[in-house]
C-alpha cells in the first residue's frame, strides 16, 4: 500500500501524501505550487483555458495528451509527469509553437492563450504533420473570444512545419526512465476511512474496496465527477480512481465482436471504433474536445447515465452486452437494459463496469447522426443511431436508438417493429416507421432544443439513415463530414 501520489514536475519527483480527495490538478497548480500560468475559465472543462500536457508511458512510448486541469483530480496524476505553459520555455528561448503565437499575432487579451499553447504543444510534441483537419481538431477544445482561429491555425502550421528540435525532445528517454521508475503494483491509499483518494492496482483490489465502501465515488476521467465538484460544490469525502487497474483498460477482438474495457480512453476508443465503421469515427471525432477524449473513458460515458452521452446509443445500436463486477461476482447485461430513468441505473452499490462488447457492424447497416448547435464540442441536441440487417432487400432486423430523446438512452422499438419485414423500397413503411417514433418517446424542451425540434430531427436522422442505406448515396444526404464515406457492408 502506497499512502502517497507520485508523478514528475520540472524533471522531478514530487510526492503529495495529504490532499482533499476533491482537489483538481488546477487548484494544486494555482495555490500550493503557484504556477499561475494556467487559467480557471468555465471551470468546466469546455473553454480550455485550464488546458496542459500529462506526458505517460504507454507501452514503452512516452505519449502526450492534453488534459482540462480545472476538472481533473490531483490524484489522477499519479505516475505521470505534469508540463504546463511555464515549463515550455528554456535557457530564454520561446518554444516553437509560442514563437510562431507570436509572429503570427495569435493572442490579444492572452487569457486564452496559455491553454491554447498547450493544445499545440502536444500536438507538437506527437509529431503530427501541418495537416488542417488534425490543427483544427487540437483547438476544438480551445475557444478565443478576441483573436479569432486563423492567425492561431496560421501559427500552427507554422511550428509543425519548422519541426526545430527542442529540449522536450531530447529529454524524452530521461523522462520515460523515470517514470518507469515511478511504475508499481502498489494500491494507493492516501487518508482515512472517512475521508481518502484511493487508486487500486488490481480488479480484486478495486471489488473489495468497492464493497468495502459502497458509498464511494468512482472516477475514471472526472469529466462528468469534476463538474460535480467545480459547478455544485460537491465534497466527495471518498474518492476510488480507476486509472490504475491493471487489465481495466484492455481491448480485445475476435471474429465477431470487440470488447473495451471500462478505463479504454475515448481516444483510443476512436481509433478502435473508426476501424469497424467510418460513422462512429466521425461520431467519436466530435465527441467533447481533444482533452475530453483524453480524459473520459468508455466505461465513464456509459455508467454515468446521460440522456445524452453519444456514445451508448450507438452501442446499443450495435447489441452491446455491458459487464459488472460486485466482489467475486460477474454479470452480464444487455446494455439498454442497464438503464432505468434518469440517473438511474441497474448497478448495486458496490459493482463497478468492467467492460463492454459490442457486435461488429460487419455485414450489416449502420449509421450514426448526431445533432448539436455548435458542430464541434457540443452537447447532442439529438443523436441517432441505426443499424440494419438486410437480406435480398427485405430488413430482418432493425435496431434502432436514440440520445436526448428521454430521460435515458433508449431504443425505438416501436420504429423497429414497424421496420421489420419491409423492403427498403417501401417508402410507405419508412413514414410508418418515422410515425411510430411517437410511440416510443415524448421528449421535453429545454435550453438545447423544444419537444417539437427533436420529434421532427428524429424522424429525419430515421429518413436520412434508410435512404442512404437504400440508395448508397451518402452524398446526397450530407452537406459536412465524410461526403467520401462508403460502409464496408454495402
Amino acid at each position: 500500500m502506497r499512502r502517497t501520489i507520485r508523478f514528475l514536475r520540472k524533471g522531478e519527483t514530487v510526492e503529495v501524501e495529504q490532499f482533499a480527495p476533491r482537489t483538481t490538478l488546477l487548484d494544486w497548480l494555482r495555490l500550493s505550487e503557484r504556477s499561475t500560468g494556467t487559467k480557471e475559465g468555465c471551470g468546466e472543462g469546455d473553454c480550455g483555458a485550464c488546458t496542459v500536457v500529462l506526458r505517460r508511458l504507454v507501452d514503452g512510448r512516452l505519449v502526450p495528451a492534453p488534459v482540462n486541469a480545472c476538472i481533473l483530480l490531483l490524484g489522477q496524476v499519479d505516475g505521470s509527469e505534469v508540463l504546463t505553459v511555464e515549463d515550455l520555455a528554456a535557457e530564454g528561448r520561446l518554444h516553437p509553437v509560442q514563437q510562431a503565437m507570436v509572429e503570427h499575432h495569435g493572442s490579444q487579451c492572452g487569457f486564452c492563450t496559455p491553454g491554447i499553447v498547450m493544445s499545440l504543444f502536444a500536438l507538437y510534441e506527437a509529431g503530427m504533420a501541418p495537416d488542417r483537419q488534425e490543427v483544427t481538431d487540437a483547438l476544438a477544445g480551445n475557444l478565443c473570444r478576441c483573436t479569432g482561429y486563423r492567425p492561431i491555425v496560421d501559427a500552427a502550421f507554422d511550428a509543425l512545419a519548422r519541426r526545430e528540435e527542442d529540449p522536450f525532445v531530447a529529454r524524452r528517454q530521461q523522462v520515460a526512465g523515470k517514470l518507469a521508475a515511478l511504475a508499481d503494483e502498489a494500491d494507493v491509499f492516501v487518508g482515512s476511512d472517512q475521508s481518502f483518494f484511493a487508486a487500486p492496482a488490481s480488479i480484486e483490489a478495486l471489488a473489495q474496496l468497492c464493497l468495502a465502501h459502497p458509498d464511494a465515488t468512482l472516477v475514471a476521467g472526472a469529466t462528468d465527477v469534476g463538474l460535480w465538484i467545480t459547478k455544485a460544490l460537491a465534497e466527495l469525502p471518498k474518492v476510488i480512481w480507476l486509472g490504475r487497474v491493471a487489465g481495466l483498460d484492455a481491448v480485445a477482438e475476435d471474429g465477431e465482436t470487440v470488447t473495451l474495457g471500462a478505463t479504454v480512453p475515448l481516444s483510443r476508443a476512436r481509433d478502435v471504433l473508426a476501424g469497424l465503421d467510418p460513422d462512429l469515427g466521425e461520431l467519436m471525432r466530435r465527441f467533447g474536445s481533444r482533452q475530453v477524449r483524453a480524459s473520459g473513458t468508455v466505461g465513464g460515458n456509459v455508467a454515468n447515465g446521460s440522456p445524452i452521452g453519444d456514445l451508448a446509443p450507438a452501442l446499443i445500436a450495435l447489441g452491446a452486452t455491458l459487464h459488472l463486477r460486485r466482489g467475486a461476482e460477474r454479470r452480464s447485461l444487455p446494455l439498454e437494459d442497464f438503464f432505468l430513468d434518469y440517473r438511474k441505473q441497474d448497478r448495486r452499490p458496490g459493482e463497478f463496469v468492467t467492460a463492454v462488447t459490442l457486435r461488429k457492424p460487419a455485414g450489416r447497416h449502420f449509421r450514426a447522426f448526431k445533432v448539436s448547435k455548435r458542430f464541434d464540442e457540443d452537447i447532442s441536441a439529438v443523436m441517432g443511431a441505426f443499424c440494419l440487417d438486410i437480406a435480398d432487400g427485405t430488413v430482418r432486423e432493425a435496431r434502432i436508438a436514440y440520445g436526448g430523446m428521454a430521460g435515458i438512452p433508449k431504443r425505438a422499438r416501436a420504429a423497429e417493429a414497424a421496420l421489420a419485414g419491409a423492403t427498403l423500397a417501401d417508402g410507405a413503411a419508412m413514414e410508418r416507421a418515422v410515425t411510430a417514433l411517437a410511440g416510443d418517446f415524448s421528449p421535453l424542451s429545454d435550453h438545447r432544443a423544444s419537444a417539437g425540434y427533436r420529434r421532427r430531427v428524429a424522424g429525419n436522422l430515421l429518413r436520412k439513415a434508410l435512404t442512404e442505406i437504400a440508395t448508397g448515396d451518402d452524398a446526397a444526404t450530407r452537406l459536412i463530414g465524410h461526403r467520401e464515406i462508403r460502409h464496408a457492408a454495402e
